[in-house]
């Protein structure tokens, strides 16, 4: 396997030397070059052709996003945002222009703290050659998303998913958003949500979802019951589930624990929701690398619920739901815009 040649674009001295030092700390991972404001990035971009740009948002002279526009314009190539929290509303603006994932820095300063990022930061650096990187600028390239969608009729269907449970990762932002944006309106199922994000991002997720989808959307709180023509997204850094009571259908919230590989988990969220809900669920299964979601959907399967994956033609990282796939848990393997309409008919609608 040829190492992954990354140029790292920071303004910070230091931060540039910690991140190179990390990066190179992986013996498939060459740091092949250093800029330190967009127009220098720009210039190492043509001399030295990176396969990757690990890139800093927050610049002088020329920031993140007009290097982003550059070069999904001219010399497309995968984009890493490494930037700090206080940038975290502008990574979905990054993810918008062709960013493929992020990471996000403890501080904004210079700090020793940005070791903390190194599993993360290497991690999402080796997934990039599995991703494909075309599906993204398709999605760049199309007319862009305006608020308040005017979404289909329903479709004639079963109708019998009281719930539905929808899981991606890398690449998922905007695909959960365009599955989201084509739903019926007359589906008046409660959706819940776990999109593989940090705490604090889950919430801006979810708000950037409540202006752009037509429904109200929000971060999961304990106890919070399920309420008609609603979504729910899984709080970074915890676990969401469902369960049942004598008022209803509610929420539950818990603390990441020590072996958890992932949290939010869709393994969690499918399990819980088959066990409240019986056969009447439904699972949707986006772009992500890994297996999270294989265990619970096979128990909301065995259970009679029904279960959708997004096809290779659509997934920016055909793993999550291939595995549903190559298992035979799938009722449906189709594109990504296919899926809303087939949630359409599955959900429960306005009688």
């Amino acid at each position: 396997m040829s190492k992954i040649r990354v140029l790292v674009v920071d303004d910070s001295p230091f931060n540039r030397k910690v991140i190179s030092e990390i990066l190179e700390s992986s013996p498939n991972i060459e740091v092949i070059g250093k800029a330190f404001d967009g127009e220098d990035a720009l210039r190492k971009i043509v001399q030295l052709n990176p396969d990757v740009l690990t890139l800093d948002l927050e610049m002088p002279r020329m920031d993140g996003f007009a290097v982003l526009r550059w070069l999904m314009a001219n010399k497309p190539i995968p984009v890493l945002v490494v930037s700090s929290r206080e940038s975290n509303r502008s990574v979905f603006k990054a993810l918008d222009l062709g960013a493929v994932d992020f990471v996000v820095k403890p501080s904004r300063t210079a700090s020793p703290r940005l070791r903390a990022i190194e599993e993360e930061l290497v991690s999402k650096v080796l997934a990039i050659p599995h991703l494909r990187f075309e599906k993204i600028q398709e999605r760049i390239s199309q007319a862009p998303i305006l608020p308040a969608p005017a979404p289909l009729p329903v479709a004639k269907g079963e109708h019998t998913a009281e719930v539905v449970a929808i899981a991606a990762s890398t690449g998922g932002p905007p695909a959960v958003q365009q599955v989201l944006m084509g739903i019926p309106r007359e589906m008046v199922s409660p959706i819940v949500i776990c999109q593989h994000m940090p705490p604090i991002f889950t919430r801006l997720f979810a708000d950037r979802l409540s202006t752009l989808i037509g429904r109200k959307a929000k971060e999961g709180v304990d106890g919070e019951p399920l309420s008609p023509n609603e979504v729910y997204v899984a709080p970074g850094g915890c676990q969401m589930g469902v369960r049942s009571d004598e008022n209803g259908r509610r929420l539950m919230i818990s603390e990441r624990k020590p072996d958890d590989r992932f949290a939010p988990s869709a393994n969690y969220l499918f399990s819980s929701v088959s066990r409240t809900c019986g056969s009447h669920c439904l699972a949707v299964v986006l772009t992500g690398m890994g297996d999270d979601g294989l265990e619970g959907v096979k128990e909301l399967k065995s259970a009679g619920g029904k279960a959708i994956a997004e096809s290779q033609d659509t997934a920016v990282i055909y793993g999550m739901p291939r595995v549903i796939a190559e298992a035979g848990l799938a009722d449906h393997v189709i594109p990504l815009a296919e899926i809303a309409p087939l949630v359409g008919r599955y959900g429960l609608v306005q009688p």
